[in-house]
C-alpha cells in the first residue's frame, strides 16, 4: 500500500499511486453487449488514469474552474465519473454526484441546494435538466460529456485563491431522503482517503493483497460505497475496481467470472436475488475470496456461504462515516447480523445508548453512537450537513454522532444490527423490528421479496403490514397465501409480530443502491390498509396461553 499523509489530496494520492503501480489496472468496466457504452468493456490503468486526469485538469483550469467551485456530475456509473471527479478534486473543486434516477423536481432541489457552479451531464439527460429548470432558482453552467471540450463554458466566478489540502471538500453526497428532503453530506479529501485506508487495513478475512485484487462493485458511483470506500481502497493498494453499471442478477456471475473478481460488494437484496437464481455450475465458477457488504438476512447468510463458497463479511457504515466496522475476524457470528466490534485504536469508538443518551447494559437494544475519540470526536467524519448546522449539531449531541441505527452489543463487544430506528413498529407497547419480520417472511418458499412497515391502528397505536413479492410457483389463491404466510410468521415469532395486514405486489421499489423504498410502495397520501387486495389478518393474532 502506498504511504500517504491524510493531509494530502486525492490528486496527489492518484499521482503517487500512478508512479508506484504504473500500468496495473485501476478501473475496469466489465463487458456487457446490451449496454449503450463500452459494450466490450474497458480497463484503465493507474498511469493512464493519471494522464487522463491531468488532461482534464488542464481543460478545467483554462476555463477558470478550481478551488471553491461545486460541480454536479450526472454521468451514471460510467468511468468518466471518476475521471472528472479526480480532475476537479485535484484542482480543489468539490463534486456533487447526481442520482440518475432523480425526477426533475428532485434534480431541481439538488441544483439549488448545492448551489452548483457547473453541471456535467449526458446529452440524453438534457430534457430532464430543462424540466428541472422550471423549478430552479439557480442556473448553473452546463456541459455535456459527449462534447465536453466544445461545451465547457468559462467559470462565472473566480476560483478561491490558494491550493487544496486534506480539509478541502471533495464531495457532497446526498442521502436517500426517504423521510423529508435529502441532506448534503460534505466530505473532505481526508475523509475519502481515510475511508479507503480503513478498508485496506481491516485485516482478517478482509485482508487485501497489494496489486492482486479485483473488487467487483455493482453499486452506483453517486454512492459512498463505490465512489469512495472501494475506489479509494483500490487506489491505495494497487488494486482494480470492477465497476458495473448496475446490479443485474442475470449478469452477476458472468461479470464476476469474466472480470476475474476476487472481492464482491453486496447489499441484502443482492443476496436474496442471487439465492433465488437456479443452482448451477456458475455457483462455484469464480475466484471470489470474500463478499463485503451489509444486510444479509440471518436465515440466508450461512446458506449463501455454503452454496457459493465464500464468506459474506457484514459491515456497518454510512455516508457520514464509512470507515467501516466489519465482522471479519474469527470466530465470526454468521446469521446474527453481527458487524464487528468498536475499533478505538483505529479511530472508531462506539456505544449503545437509550433515548436519554445513557449507555445501556450489554444485550439491550439501543441506538448506536460513534466518534473518533473523546479528544477528537469528529476527526475523519463528514464535515457536516450542507447549510444545516442545526441538523449537524443535533446529530452530534453529547459528543457522539447519533446514527439512527438500533443495535445490541454482546459482553465481548460484538455489535449486532437490529433495525433503523424509523423501521421500528410500536404495537401495544411492544417494539417490533421490521427487519426481523422481513427475515422470517423470506424463509418461506413462496416469498421472493418482503418489506414490512407500520400502519396506524385505532386500538394498538400501530400494526404490522407486510408487502411481499411472490415467486412464480406460489398459489394463485391470495387468501391461501395470506393465511400460509401468517402461519409461518406466527410459528416463528411472538404473536404480536405476525403481520396484521398483508399486501401481495408485483414489485417493491428500490433506490439505485438497491435499498427498498417503503414509502414508494403505496401512492403518497393514501392509506395502505385500503389498497386493493390487502388482506386483513388482525383477527388471527392471538396470544397463546402457556399452561
Amino acid at each position: 500500500m502506498i504511504a500517504i499523509d491524510l493531509r494530502t489530496t486525492l490528486g496527489e494520492a492518484l499521482f503517487r499511486a500512478a508512479d508506484a503501480y504504473g500500468d496495473k489496472p485501476l478501473l475496469m468496466v466489465p463487458a456487457n453487449p446490451g449496454r449503450d457504452y463500452d459494450p466490450a468493456g474497458r480497463t484503465i490503468g493507474f498511469a493512464a488514469m493519471a494522464a487522463q486526469v491531468q488532461a482534464l485538469m488542464a481543460r478545467y483550469a483554462e476555463t477558470g474552474y478550481g478551488l471553491g467551485h461545486r460541480v454536479g456530475l450526472l454521468l451514471e456509473s460510467r468511468p468518466e465519473h471518476m475521471l472528472h471527479k479526480l480532475a476537479l478534486n485535484a484542482l480543489g473543486a468539490c463534486c456533487v454526484p447526481v442520482n440518475p434516477d432523480y425526477r426533475p423536481r428532485e434534480l431541481a432541489y439538488l441544483v439549488d441546494h448545492a448551489n452548483l457552479d457547473l453541471l456535467l451531464l449526458l446529452e440524453a439527460r438534457l430534457p430532464d435538466l430543462e424540466a428541472a429548470r422550471a423549478e430552479c432558482r439557480n442556473r448553473p453552467a452546463v456541459a455535456t460529456l459527449e462534447r465536453f471540450a466544445q461545451t465547457l463554458p468559462a467559470a462565472r466566478r473566480a476560483a478561491v485563491p490558494g491550493t487544496p489540502d486534506g480539509t478541502t471538500p471533495a464531495s457532497i453526497l446526498y442521502t436517500s431522503g426517504t423521510t423529508g428532503r435529502p441532506k448534503g453530506c460534505v466530505l473532505s479529501h481526508r475523509y475519502e482517503l481515510a475511508s479507503g485506508h480503513a478498508y485496506a487495513t481491516r485485516g482478517g478475512l478482509a485482508t487485501l493483497r497489494e496489486g492482486a485484487e479485483r473488487i467487483y462493485n455493482p453499486l452506483p458511483l453517486f454512492h459512498v460505497n463505490a465512489s469512495i470506500l472501494s475506489f479509494q481502497c483500490a487506489l491505495l493498494t494497487g488494486n482494480c475496481q470492477v465497476q458495473s453499471d448496475r446490479f443485474r442478477p442475470a449478469r452477476w456471475w458472468t461479470e464476476v467470472r469474466e472480470s476475474g473478481a476476487t472481492v464482491v460488494h453486496y447489499l441484502g437484496v443482492i443476496v436474496q436475488m442471487l439465492m433465488a437464481l437456479p443452482p448451477g455450475p456458475q455457483d462455484r465458477d469464480h475466484q471470489v475470496r470474500f463478499g463485503f457488504g451489509a444486510g444479509a438476512e440471518p436465515q440466508l447468510h450461512a446458506a449463501f456461504e455454503a452454496r457459493f463458497g465464500f464468506p459474506l463479511l457484514e459491515l456497518w457504515g454510512m455516508t457520514e462515516m464509512v470507515r467501516a466496522l466489519v465482522d471479519c475476524h474469527a470466530p465470526r457470528q454468521v446469521g446474527t447480523r453481527a458487524f464487528g466490534r468498536p475499533l478505538p485504536e483505529a479511530g472508531v469508538e462506539a456505544q449503545v445508548v437509550d433515548d436519554a443518551d445513557r449507555e445501556v447494559s450489554r444485550g439491550t437494544v439501543g441506538e448506536l453512537v460513534i466518534r473518533h475519540s473523546e479528544a477528537t470526536p469528529r476527526q475523519d467524519f463528514f464535515d457536516g450537513y450542507l447549510d444545516d448546522p442545526a441538523a449537524t449539531e443535533a446529530a452530534w449531541r453529547s459528543g457522539w454522532f447519533h446514527t439512527g441505527d438500533l443495535v445490541t452489543q454482546d459482553p465481548d463487544g460484538m455489535l449486532h444490527f437490529v433495525d433503523r430506528r424509523k423501521n421500528i413498529i410500536r404495537r401495544s407497547g411492544e417494539n417490533i423490528a421490521a427487519a426481523e419480520v422481513e427475515a422470517t417472511l423470506l424463509t418461506h418458499p413462496w416469498v421472493a421479496q418482503a418489506a414490512v412497515m407500520a400502519v396506524p391502528d385505532a386500538v394498538r397505536e400501530e400494526e404490522v403490514m407486510a408487502c411481499v413479492v411472490l415467486r412464480p410457483d406460489a398459489p394463485a389463491d391470495r387468501q391461501a397465501v395470506a393465511n400460509a404466510l401468517f402461519d409461518h410468521c406466527d410459528a416463528a415469532l411472538a404473536y404480536y409480530k405476525a403481520p396484521g395486514w398483508l399486501h401481495v405486489t408485483d414489485d417493491i421499489p428500490t433506490t439505485g443502491t438497491q435499498k427498498i423504498q417503503k414509502h414508494a410502495i403505496f401512492p403518497a397520501g393514501t392509506d395502505p390498509r385500503t389498497a386493493p387486495g390487502v388482506q386483513d389478518l388482525r383477527a388471527r393474532k392471538r396470544r397463546t396461553r402457556i399452561a
